[in-house]
């Protein structure tokens, strides 16, 4: 008789491929893609004032960070695998709070944001889990190049949609979150790996803070993070901004959104460049000429389409960034640290959310909006100084050791 047995993808399953966490990485890119360009502009006609819009992300920022750092915490008392659908769940509820518009959008901007940063600690576990330390620059750039169809279609489309029918790109991203949701238990991840048995409870927050600190090659890397952030905040909210308050169509926002997203169809050919030098180079290019070109458009201010396009020649320059700028962090990452610095790695865009913002509002009270390039394009600069400090050879291959390919 045959002996009938259970599938072995049935009794245990596969591993995690840096293709599937590029797969989830494409579905979140189409729900926040969707609404990068509809917050800024949704607040601002339901605001009418470029400072309480600065204020009110200002004190979301602060939410988030704090929800972010005690993820960790929270971890102790719910599998991460629960954490990662709690917050895609959020996520959907905050999609579709803002869908009806008014104060709903407001509240719909701190449940999105929050859901966010809670899916960033839990997603970059995942992947310190699963990917070998070599190999985190060749993940990066095949999750960005999964996202890239979403973060290019998404900004133009949902502010076209939202012409059409104001509630429609909330509830497309609402849609494109369930997809992601469906997508996690399908590659049952589960909660991560186990490195070793835990001999006393997780630390708490102070407890964890202090252990990064006491880490200086975390703290630059975490630093590069937090101002490559703030350029992406002074280009996603402020340049749409600064495009109606220049007589430009309202949809210039999302059409530069869209167009700068484009380039992230080049992050394999960015990698290969990357490869043929070190990750040091790589960081101090794209700090120092994003630093400059933001610098330009501040310059510029005064005659828009030149401004803008030495913005989005800017934002090429972040995009670059976005795949090497976080491997001075995560290349210094500690196994046994991996969930508690992930928390701290992802407050990177809630501190960036605070200092923006707050940076802005300050600016706003003695320059109009093009006041806030020339500072990101100040911070960038100081960052391109920072970046010395790394080691030359970080990130180099070995003698006779060739890159493998970059395939989508």
């Amino acid at each position: 008789m045959f002996e009938r047995r259970i599938p072995e993808w049935l009794r245990h399953a596969p591993a995690p491929s840096m293709r599937g966490f590029a797969m989830l990485a494409g579905a979140e890119a189409v729900a926040r893609g969707m609404l990068v360009s509809v917050f800024p502009v949704a607040m601002y006609q339901a605001m009418g004032d470029a400072q309480v819009v600065s204020e009110i992300y200002f004190l979301t920022g602060v939410l988030s960070l704090i929800a972010g750092l005690l993820v960790p915490w929270l971890n102790r008392f719910i599998p991460r695998r629960w954490l990662y659908a709690g917050a895609g769940t959020l996520f959907l509820s905050g999609a579709l709070l803002a869908a009806t518009g008014g104060t709903g959008v407001v509240g719909g901007l701190v449940m999105v944001t929050v859901a966010t940063v809670s899916l960033f600690v839990c997603f970059n576990a995942y992947v310190l889990d699963y990917v070998e330390r070599a190999e985190l620059g060749r993940s990066e750039t095949l999750r960005m190049f999964y996202g890239a169809l979403g973060w290019t279609i998404g900004p133009v489309a949902g502010v076209t949609l939202m012409q059409w029918w104001a509630p429609a790109p909330f509830l497309v991203s609402a849609a494109a979150i369930c997809g992601l949701l469906t997508l996690f238990f399908i590659m049952r991840l589960g909660n991560g790996k186990l490195i070793t048995r835990a001999r006393r409870p997780a630390a708490n927050p102070l407890r964890y803070l202090g252990r990064f600190f006491a880490q200086p090659r975390l703290v630059v890397g975490w630093s590069f993070a937090v101002i490559r952030s703030c350029g992406w905040w002074a280009y996603v909210v402020y340049l749409p901004i600064y495009a109606v308050e220049s007589g430009l169509d309202p949809q210039t926002g999302g059409f530069m959104m869209s167009a700068t997203n484009a380039t992230l169809f080049l992050t394999p050919v960015m990698l290969r460049w990357m490869q043929r030098r070190t990750v040091r180079i790589a960081v101090r290019t794209g700090f120092a000429c994003a630093g400059l070109l933001f610098f330009a458009g501040w310059v510029l201010a005064p005659t828009p389409p030149f401004a803008l396009a030495a913005l989005f020649c800017a934002s090429a320059f972040l995009v670059l960034l976005d795949i090497c700028g976080g491997l001075p962090f995560l290349m210094s990452v500690k196994p046994s640290e991996r969930t508690e610095m992930s928390a701290v790695y992802s407050s990177f865009r809630d501190v960036s959310g605070i200092l923006t913002p707050g940076a802005a509002w300050l600016v706003l009270l003695v320059a109009p909006v093009s006041g806030v390039f020339a500072l990101a394009g100040l911070a960038l600069g100081g960052c391109w100084g920072l970046a010395a400090t790394l080691h030359p050879r970080l990130g180099a291959r070995r003698v006779g050791q060739e890159p493998e390919p970059v395939t989508p």
